[in-house]
Parts: structure tokens; sequence; C-alpha cells
């Protein structure tokens, strides 16, 4: 890390330690944990999609599990939620291996029909399970964390929040730069030359799956205990297209860039209420021509900071 970088790093985690000593709106707040959660959310599509190039539509699936399993382990058992989000990233994970065995052989649209048909099901199970999940009605007044016996408000939220995505960022930028990431990059640009050079092809996409959905399984167990209710309706189809676009539109295959991706899209709906019901069809315009005029995302297609530039240049100057 140079040391452009390490200061850049630094500056980040500052402004985010002093924020909420300058957010006095507690609707501000809501935005900001809600652009965590969903930053957890896509660093688990994009190891799955980006990284390994495995088109999924169900990826609302295992945040809805993990959002269940640390709701049902808190309030059926009276443990603390740190459990909790331990047994959701657990379950979710094993429901992310559970979908990657049977779609080993399945490519592009096959695939992508096949992890829609999964995110289905797993709502209709949801829904019917009344016994466990209380159906449509949903899982009220879950448990909110707690310190010393003192309710998490939404300053603490956020810190336990920003803290679990930067080390989630942190964990996200070792994958691709280790072994791992080659191996499922290697997968993505052609699956027959990664096979013959000896990489484990049906190992490392069931890998991707479980990864991905432990961090889904986390970004749900935060949601089910800041929101305290949950339901079958929250973990649907667009929820995954809606983490697809984030990912696409921040630029698939980076770490970084399905990150602003999820900013994008949950502050500029927001931004944009004044609008009204036209709110979201001004979106959907504008990430069309984001689509044509830059399909490779914000950042995709090779785009330098300027601290980037200047390393380049002077890694060229050397030669």
């Amino acid at each position: 890390m140079t040391r452009t970088k390490l200061l850049l790093y630094l500056a980040i985690g500052i402004v985010l330690i002093l924020c909420p000593l300058f957010i006095k709106s507690s609707y501000i707040m809501h935005i900001a944990v809600t652009i965590a959660i969903y930053g957890i959310l896509v660093l688990g599509l994009e190891l799955v999609l980006g990284q390994t190039g495995l088109f999924s539509l169900g990826h609302a699936a295992f945040y809805g599990m993990g959002a269940y399993t640390s709701a049902l382990i808190v309030m059926s058992f009276g443990l603390p939620i740190w459990i909790g989000a331990i047994g959701a990233v657990v379950a979710s994970g094993l429901l992310g291996a559970l979908l990657g065995f049977p779609t080993l052989r399945l490519r592009g649209d096959y695939l992508a029909i096949a992890t829609l048909g999964f995110g289905e099901i797993f709502r209709l199970i949801l829904v019917n399970w009344d016994t466990l999940t209380n159906g449509p009605m949903g899982l009220p007044g879950i448990t909110r964390p707690q310190l010393f016996g003192h309710m998490f408000d939404e300053t603490m939220y956020f810190y336990m929040i920003v803290s679990a995505f930067l080390l989630c960022l942190a964990a996200a930028y070792r994958i691709s730069g280790s072994f791992l990431g080659r191996a499922l990059r290697a997968i993505r640009d052609d699956e027959d030359v990664a096979e013959f050079v000896g990489i484990d092809i049906s190992k490392y996409k069931i890998m991707a799956f479980t990864i991905g959905g432990m961090y889904a399984g986390l970004a749900g167990s935060f949601y089910a205990h800041y929101i305290t209710f949950i339901s079958p309706d929250t973990f649907v189809y667009q929820d995954s297209a809606t983490l697809l676009a984030m990912v696409f539109l921040g630029g698939a295959g980076t770490v970084i860039g399905p990150v602003l991706g999820a900013i994008a899209l949950v502050i500029l709906p927001e931004a944009l209420r004044f609008l009204a019901e036209w709110r979201m069809l001004v979106v959907g315009v504008l990430m069309v021509v984001m689509m044509i005029y830059r399909p490779q995302g914000i950042i995709g297609g090779g785009v330098r900071w300027p601290w980037q530039r200047k390393e380049k240049l002077a890694t060229s100057e050397k030669k």
C-alpha cells in the first residue's frame, strides 16, 4: 500500500467517525445505515457476479436467510445478537453452497433462471411455513442490539454497521488480490482455459456462492435488528434486481465500484422524492443513459484516480 492510499483510507475513516457529530437528522443517519447494509450486500454479489461471472438473480434469498436466522435465534432462544449474526452468516453460507452444487453445469441465462427460481422457492417457503416464520405477517418486535443494558440508538448502530462494512471491504480486497480472486477471475474469463491450467472449477464456484451468501447473511442480520421487523415481501426478486443494478452501475469486476453503485441508487431516489411517483422513472432513465454511454460502470474499464496516474507515470519513468 502506498503512502497516498494509506492517507486516503485514514481520511475516509476519520470522516466516518466524525459523521455522527455533524449529522443531526435521524433521516440522514437512516440513509447512511442503509447504504452500509447495501454495501455489504453488493460486496457479496460482486464476488459471485463480478469476480466469478456467475449471473445470480437469487441473492435476496441469502439476504432473507440471514435476516430470519438471526431474528429467530435471538427471539426464540434469548441469545445475544452477535450469536444471531454468526448463525446468520453460517446459515446463509450453507444456503449458498446448497445453491452452488446444482448450478455447477449451468452458465449464462440458464444459471440466471435457476437462481431466479431458487429465490422464488425461498420466498414461498417463508410465506407458507407459518409455524416458523409467521408466514406473510412477518416477524415484528425483533430485538435491537444493546451494550451494558443500553439500547443502541442510530449513532451507535451507525458505528457498528460501518465498522462491519469496512471489515467486509478489507476482506473483499484481500480475496480479490489472493490466489482465490485470481482463480475466480480466470473462471469468469474462460472456464475451459481455467480448467486446463488446473483450477478446480466446481470447488471455486461453490466457494464463490458460499462467501457471497455469508456476506448477504451478515447484511440480513444487521437489517433485521435495525428495522426490527421482517416479512417475506422484503426479500423478493426486485431486491435481487436492485443489487444487480448497483453492481453494474458501479462497475462489475471491481471491489469499490458496486459500493459506489449502492451509494448512488440509495441516495438518488431519496433526493428525487419531490418528484413523487415520477422519481423512479427518472432513475430508470438515468440508468439507461449510463448503460449506453458508459456500460462498464462508474469506475469500470480501467478508470484511474489521480494518484494511480502518478504511480503509473513513476513506473514508466523507472523503466
